[in-house]
């Protein structure tokens, strides 16, 4: 089996890819049997000043400096539980120590999978302003949509000001919920809950709209990764091959 390193970049999603990740091997391999997984977390701390500056290259360094130590300890490829950090993972720079696989195209390709045709996108400012995912839609043939301006600036509050910290509502629920009916109305049929920590607040039992969890997506593709059943990934940073 492959070791799976994984690049945190936010606390609350990386420990749900790590769990996740590793209840999969729980289920197929026996009790406490998993893949070797390492995690490497340099706290995001460091980060927002360039985030808010939209200054990409600082963040890629710290990120790829993460991708080294995993390669040190043993990782042989990674994934990171965090979308707005692929907006700096995917800008140009030189190739990271680790092929990793890339969430988008790991959300996109399952929402490919299950027919969708527009998909809404929940997410940070950053990635909701940025052209990732809806360009990974494209790639597909989905069409998708972001919430109203308000609306987004509504989303990342909460992101920011409580689920990085471990602070989930009903009242936030309930906000995201009637968020996603909006994106309903728009004629989607799937939302994408496209930083990691949303799936941790929002499902499918109490969203309008059909759930693609982004943090759950990757964990097991990442599984399948490691016990063999998919290739490893050749994406190092940069454009995706």
């Amino acid at each position: 089996m492959r070791h799976l390193g994984i690049l945190a970049h936010s606390i609350e999603g990386a420990a749900l890819c790590l769990r996740t990740f590793c209840q999969h091997g729980f289920r197929e391999l026996g009790p406490h049997m998993h893949p070797d997984v390492t995690l490497d977390c340099i706290a995001m701390g460091h980060s927002m000043p360039a985030w808010d500056a939209d200054d990409y290259p600082p963040i890629r360094s710290l990120l790829a400096t993460s991708t080294e130590r995993l390669r040190a300890a043993g990782a042989e490829f990674f994934v990171c539980p965090d979308n707005t950090a692929h907006i700096a993972l995917g800008t140009p720079g030189e190739p990271l120590a680790l092929p990793g696989l890339h969430i988008a195209d790991v959300v996109a390709e399952r929402a490919a999978g299950d027919g969708r045709r527009k998909v809404g996108i929940l997410a940070t400012k950053y990635t909701m302003d940025n052209d990732m995912y809806p360009a990974a839609f494209r790639r597909r043939g989905i069409d998708s949509a972001v919430p109203e301006d308000d609306e987004r600036a509504v989303v990342d509050d909460i992101i920011f000001s409580q689920l990085v910290h471990g602070v989930f509502t009903d009242e936030a629920r309930d906000t995201y919920v009637e968020i996603i009916k909006g994106l309903a109305a728009r004629g989607c049929d799937a939302v994408a809950l496209v930083c990691t920590e949303i799936p941790l607040l929002v499902d499918d039992a109490s969203s309008p709209l059909p759930t693609l969890d982004s943090t759950r997506l990757l964990a097991h593709t990442a599984f399948e990764v490691a016990v063999g059943r998919r290739e490893l990934p050749a994406w190092r940073g940069g454009d995706r091959p």
